[in-house]
């Protein structure tokens, strides 16, 4: 019996941090011996807000360079990157054409998020990048996306608009769906934790980047947001910053939410801090280790060697849509 196909990826910009890596990576990783697994580095959809070339250059390379340390396996899994691939944006442009609707992305949440009050002067690109993401998944036959919950609306369009394409044109594309990990799926912001940890935040303090120095990400935990009060107790929506620290150190240390709570009974926030600051450091040391002992040259070749096997996958679904839609 062949193993369901998994698709996600992870964009070349901002400051990959260890929600990124609990939210998602970390599952990636788990799932690779169940999954044929299909990992990209989407930097197309980087370029939907101005980017300095020079440093999406070091950006992908660095992407790629996480994907590794963190435990992707080159032999179990395709890492490659987006822009290497060009049925990417070809298909994204037959659903535009197609199946995607202006009404499905006006729904989207994140393009709000992101434009703001400034939304007539934002790329078309920024508006309609839900639409080369469905391309994304749908392009490889995929089967499950593991993702954050903040990403389920733009996997729920991908699902919409291969029906659609397939009610229209019969069927050739498979549906995928999505999986998320319940614990891990939002780390919120040590300085705010009624918000999700953020690559682009403002402040440095809200995020422990994979590549910071474990001193300063230790400083980090020790001066997070928590409460006025002195219990050490899972309850995100009365005690929002507690919570977030226990999931952290849950899912750093594979120990039960249930053990932590009975680790720091009685004890003060400031133990509470330190045992997370500590599980932090810890996992950053090991990761980095990892990650410095990977050159840009490997990076390179794996992304390439990935490009070419998942080539053909590419040249066949978009064949087919091709045939379908009567361009070929």
């Amino acid at each position: 019996m062949s193993k369901k196909k998994i698709f996600s990826g992870v964009q070349p910009s901002g400051n990959l941090h260890i929600g990124n890596y609990l939210g998602a990576i970390s599952q990636w990783v788990d799932m690779q011996d169940e999954f044929e697994s299909i990992f990209c580095v989407v930097d197309y959809h980087a370029i939907t807000v101005e980017q300095d070339p020079e440093e999406l250059k070091k950006k992908i390379i660095e992407i790629a360079k996480i994907y590794l340390a963190s435990g992707i396996d080159r032999e179990k899994s395709v890492i490659f990157q987006q822009s290497s691939i060009q049925e990417h944006t070809e298909f994204a442009w037959v659903l535009n054409c197609t199946t995607a609707r202006m009404s499905d992305l006006n729904k989207m949440t994140q393009f709000k998020d992101k434009s703001g009050d400034n939304q007539e002067n934002v790329s078309v690109g920024l508006f309609d990048y839900p639409v080369l993401m469905a391309a994304d998944i749908i392009l490889y036959d995929t089967e499950v996306v593991p993702v954050g919950d903040d990403q389920l609306q733009h996997v729920e369009l991908a699902r919409d608009l291969a029906r659609r394409f397939n009610s229209r044109f019969g069927d050739v594309l498979v549906i995928p769906e999505a999986r998320i990990r319940k614990e891990g799926a939002r780390i919120m912001g040590l300085d705010d934790p009624t918000k999700k940890m953020s690559k682009s935040a403002s402040s440095e303090a809200n995020f422990i980047a994979l590549t910071d120095d474990p001193a300063v990400a230790k400083k980090k935990i020790m001066k997070a947001t928590t409460d006025s009060g002195a219990e050490v107790k899972y309850d995100p929506e009365e005690k929002p910053g507690v919570s977030n620290l226990l999931v952290i150190e849950s899912l750093l240390t594979k120990t039960s939410i249930e053990d932590l709570e009975k680790k720091y009974e009685g004890k003060m926030y400031g133990d509470f801090k330190k045992g997370v600051a500590e599980a932090v450091e810890k996992f950053l040391i090991n990761f980095q280790e990892k990650y410095n002992a990977i050159t840009d040259e490997e990076v390179r070749k794996i992304l390439d060697d990935g490009a070419k096997k998942i080539k053909p996958i590419a040249e066949r679904v978009m064949g087919d849509v091709k045939k379908k839609i009567g361009v070929r």
